[in-house]
């Protein structure tokens, strides 16, 4: 194989791993280009959905909302700091240069490392107030969201309305 063809592919290689990291968080970058209305609806109905997947007691409730709503809060402002950074290398992306579209990765996964480093934070908080059962589901509930999300919205763009 020439060397042209070699590094045709080690760019594609990298462009694809990239491709795939974004992917992986597709509902949350679908979230973050909503308009204001929907993302209030999006919250309305994650609400929802948790509340009913946990079955908290009254109690539970009222110690793990704050919480999870100061998570989530801090969540959404990393989130729209990458997303910002994304846009931003949108328009030039296929021109990177190959130390660009690593640093790009690598800012990709430190991203997550500060994504991870802060939902532990709050598992420790959520164990404080919930049985691990519940903390256990809440994940669950989260990651069945994001589906939720991402087939509620393919249904919608192809002009099958799901039930709800």
């Amino acid at each position: 194989m020439s060397y042209h063809c070699e590094m045709k592919l080690d760019k594609m290689k990298v462009q694809n791993c990239f491709l795939f990291l974004f992917l992986l968080t597709g509902a949350d970058l679908f979230a973050q280009t909503t308009s204001t209305t929907q993302r209030e609806n999006i919250e309305a109905q994650r609400i929802g959905f948790i509340t009913k997947e946990l079955q908290l007691t009254s109690e539970e409730a009222e110690d793990f909302w704050p919480i999870y709503n100061r998570y989530r809060s801090e969540l959404t402002a990393m989130r729209k700091g990458r997303f910002a950074g994304l846009m931003a290398n949108k328009e030039k992306f296929n021109a990177l240069s190959e130390e660009e579209m690593s640093k790009v990765i690598d800012n990709e996964f430190d991203f997550r490392q500060k994504e991870l480093d802060l939902t532990r934070r709050y598992n420790a908080e959520f164990k404080k107030v919930l049985p691990i059962k519940k903390v256990a589901r809440l994940y669950r509930a989260e990651q069945l969201f994001k589906i939720y999300l991402l087939k509620d919205n393919r249904e919608e763009k192809s002009g099958n309305l799901p039930a709800h």
